[in-house]
């Protein structure tokens, strides 16, 4: 193969009537790709769109440009003054766009930039997103790892900085890696294009479902909190019913998550999904 650059008593809000009719259609790739539109992506002439995530500083914009090359373009976030960037590369006869989402240390969203890429990775749902991590600081990159597992497990964490890492006398176990998070790992140093066919591979791995990824989850959460947790699921369940994970909305809704909670009131968490909201069943 080959690569070319080329509290459970509240309501949740109710989206129009109209838009409920697309509900059966949600998962379909036309309102795929509407949603993906709404966040700047137009997926014509691609087959899969990835997002490439990462903390500041771990070569993530390196490994952007050792998979895209010259095909590769820079804008604002729709309705943003945040940069980004975006690109493509031909794999396997499948076409690959990718996108470059903001350098962050959490999808916590207490900054612009983590809401952005947290977003895109929740309601974008792309059918990759790799995640750029520091083998020399990998305890401190895991964090971002996991947050994003838990949100999609369709993911690739790059060990970049390798040949950093072999210097300081760090050796990293990528199998074990792989076990213990379920995903594929692969080792890296893009400034020297090392690993750069790896890469793109278990990427291509993961879009067409040769590799069936099996995210490792942290599902614990202390005794007082699973009740009110069970019923905000149960409302979500039943508002939007292809919400990708919502258990880990109902979580961020419990943190008081400004910005989720501002999505579920102004119908946006609906219409970025591309189906509407009927109105949950509340005792």
């Amino acid at each position: 193969m080959s690569a070319t650059n080329p509290s459970s008593s509240a309501t949740l809000p109710v989206v129009p009537a109209a838009e409920s009719a697309h509900a059966g259609c949600a998962s379909c790739s036309v309102y795929r790709a509407a949603n993906l539109k709404k966040l700047g992506v137009t997926m014509d002439s691609w087959d899969y769109v990835v997002a490439l995530a990462g903390n500041p500083n771990t070569g993530k914009s390196t490994v952007f440009n050792a998979l895209t090359g010259l095909r590769q373009h820079t804008g604002n976030w729709p309705g943003k003054t945040v940069a980004r960037a975006e690109g493509g590369y031909a794999y396997d006869e499948k076409r690959f766009k990718l996108v470059d989402l903001p350098g962050t240390y959490s999808l916590l969203s207490t900054s612009l930039d983590e809401q952005i890429a947290r977003d895109f990775v929740l309601f974008g749902q792309p059918d990759v997103t790799v995640i750029v991590a520091d083998a020399t600081r990998l305890e401190r990159n895991l964090n971002l790892v996991f947050q994003v597992l838990e949100i999609t497990e369709r993911a690739v964490v790059c060990l970049n900085l390798m040949d950093e890492a072999k210097r300081h006398g760090i050796t990293v176990d990528e199998r074990q890696l792989v076990r213990d998070l379920g995903v594929p790992v692969v080792p890296t140093t893009a400034r020297f294009g090392k690993g750069m066919p790896e890469l793109l591979e278990a990427i291509s791995d993961v879009a067409t479902g040769k590799f069936v990824c099996r995210a490792q989850r942290f599902e614990v959460e202390p005794g007082a909190v699973k009740p009110a947790l069970d019923d905000l699921m149960a409302m979500l369940i039943d508002a939007y019913p292809d919400l990708p994970n919502p258990r880990w909305v109902a979580l961020r809704l419990l943190g008081g998550d400004e910005s989720i909670v501002e999505a579920l009131r102004s119908g946006e968490l609906g219409t970025l999904q591309g189906f509407g909201a009927r109105e949950p069943n509340v005792a």
